[in-house]
């Protein structure tokens, strides 16, 4: 026989779910109640998480995504990195005529956008002088394509006006749009539209008709139809008129056709371009392998250059290397930067341990006088301590003087406490001190003194007392503070910069050089990625030897 009770047998009993008192189930009831605490608790941390995800969050993503952005070479020489995926560099020779004739397709409009000396800074981080090539190279360009230009227009005076231009290469709509529009009126410019039998036996002419046009519309908001073409045009004209669809010129009966073929019959005797060779008269260096590994090297959407530069490492064709001995000053600087921020942190313990035992064992009237003092410095604008940290540390200064004075040091053997190591040890620890001594004091603030009354009671020492009973009880604090003092440090550079001199200045210091002074927005973050790395991997050893649940600022 069942031991369990069918409530539909009981009399009075009705089957189902429990209802709550608006007659819904009480499970469905339970949930809607539980999702709206959980929203209206989302909705009072909703602004602190707006805040937090646009001033900490996407930063840190654009920072991260700048490390390895290198969209510049692609999008500049889009014609050129295509060619030389199949270049063999390892041949040791340089690219043929076809990449050299892309490179200048590329470099001419480039340097009517004004990119081409974007595109130079971005590749002479990697290769010193690169810059310089393609200013050069962008002025001289020019005179490559005016070559054909002043031979078709020596020809016929046809081809000087880009009205006869773009009455070939624009459909019939957009030629009446453009006749019939005024600038004054303030409308937008028709954009243009190429005719369609045109773009069949010229690609090449309509292809960059097309980006002059658009260039000319939006970028230079100026007339189309009364610009004269650039002198790339007028090559691209000949490679049409001498290429594989020559021949159907002939078959267009459309505006300009008389001309088309004039054009093409003159062409076959025109004097041709050795794009390589110009380039060599531009600048030798386009002739060596140099630039062309570069290129081809940084050409990628996506790349790692900017971390191995901040590793002192460099790519190669055998993969990535080592940068020459005296070229490697980020290793160097991340090992400065640790240490120095420990010695900071220790030089704060150190003073600060016993100035929050102090404030956590006087009268509350008189540790709040203290507080007072110790706060002070906050008062004041951190360029201001610096500075005077600036005067009292130099040879001539008030330390030095004093020394001198006690007679510790002789007056011609003064102590060389600026434009170091030293010099912004000591500057940082003023500074950093009151981020140790407010968490310690709030910590031993909380340990009763009967703990240590104890102690001696049961034969203690002051010493044994001390070490065993009060000292680990105030670890928290001691955590709490290194944890503030360290990791502001680390990224501390206005002190460093002001008294820290060669030897002295933190890998933040060239962040901030990359940042401001050579716009290298890449590399600088590609370091403060390498930098907030360090950091975290110090903070979860930390957590592991320490435990940062052991970490409170008091309670």
């Amino acid at each position: 026989m069942s031991d369990t009770v069918d409530a539909t047998n009981i009399p009075g009993e009705k089957s189902g779910p429990m209802l709550a008192a608006d007659g819904t189930p009480l499970k469905r009831s339970l949930r809607r109640a539980l999702r709206r605490q959980k929203m209206s608790a989302l909705l009072l941390i909703a602004p602190l998480l707006i805040f937090i995800l646009i001033t900490f969050i996407a930063p840190i993503a654009d920072m991260l995504f700048r490390s390895v952005e290198n969209e510049i070479v692609q999008d500049t020489l889009p014609r050129t990195t295509a060619i030389l995926e199949t270049w063999d560099s390892e041949s040791g020779n340089v690219p043929d005529t076809p990449v050299f004739k892309a490179l200048y397709q590329d470099i001419f409009i480039a340097q009517e956008r004004k990119l081409h000396t974007r595109l130079g800074s971005r590749l002479n981080y990697e290769l010193t002088g690169a810059s310089s090539l393609f200013r050069k190279s962008g002025r001289g360009v020019g005179d490559i394509g005016e070559v054909y230009q002043d031979q078709f227009e020596d020809m016929n005076a046809f081809w000087k006006k880009g009205e006869n231009w773009n009455d070939i290469l624009g459909s019939d709509a957009w030629l009446a749009e453009i006749k019939s529009w005024k600038k004054a009126s303030g409308q937008a410019q028709p954009p243009f539209e190429i005719r369609a039998q045109i773009a069949e036996i010229l690609p090449q002419t309509a292809a960059f008709y097309q980006i002059f046009a658009d260039f000319t519309q939006n970028e230079k908001n100026s007339n189309l139809y009364k610009k004269d073409p650039w002198e790339l045009i007028y090559s691209a004209f000949y490679d049409d008129l001498t290429g594989a669809n020559a021949a159907r010129i002939d078959t267009y009966t459309g505006p300009g056709a008389a001309e088309l073929s004039e054009a093409k019959a003159a062409a076959a005797n025109f004097e041709t371009v050795d794009y390589k060779a110009a380039f060599g008269d531009i600048d030798k260096d386009w002739l060596k392998m140099p630039i062309w590994d570069t290129i081809r090297a940084y050409s990628p959407r996506f790349t790692n250059g900017y971390f191995l530069n901040a590793v002192d490492m460099q790519k190669s064709e055998n993969g990535p290397e080592l940068r020459p001995e005296n070229q490697r000053i980020y290793a160097t600087l991340f090992l400065r930067t640790l240490f120095m921020s420990t010695v900071i942190t220790l030089s704060c313990i150190l003073l600060g341990y016993p100035v929050g035992w102090i404030l956590a064992n006087l009268p509350a009237r008189t540790a709040n006088l203290l507080m007072i003092l110790v706060l002070l410095p906050f008062w004041t604008s951190l360029l201001v301590r610096t500075s005077a940290w600036k005067v009292m540390l130099q040879q001539q200064g008030v330390v030095n003087d004093t020394l001198v004075w006690l007679g510790i040091v002789a007056d011609d053997s003064r102590l060389a406490l600026i434009n170091n190591q030293t010099g912004t040890i000591i500057a940082m620890t003023h500074i950093l001190l009151p981020f140790m001594i407010l968490p310690l004091y709030s910590v031993m603030q909380t340990i009763p003194p009967s703990y240590l009354r104890a102690a001696k009671s049961l034969g203690a020492t002051n010493w044994t007392a001390f070490w065993r009973v009060y000292f680990p009880q105030s670890v928290p604090g001691i955590g709490a503070g290194s944890i503030l003092v360290f990791i502001l440090s680390i990224g501390y550079y206005i002190t460093p910069e002001i008294v820290g001199g060669t030897t002295g200045t933190f890998i933040s210091n060239r962040i901030a050089y990359h940042i401001s002074s050579s716009l290298n927005w890449g590399l600088a973050a590609a370091l403060g990625a390498i930098l907030l790395a360090v950091v975290l991997g110090l903070y979860y050893a930390y957590d592991k030897i320490v435990g940062i649940d052991n970490v409170k600022l008091g309670g």
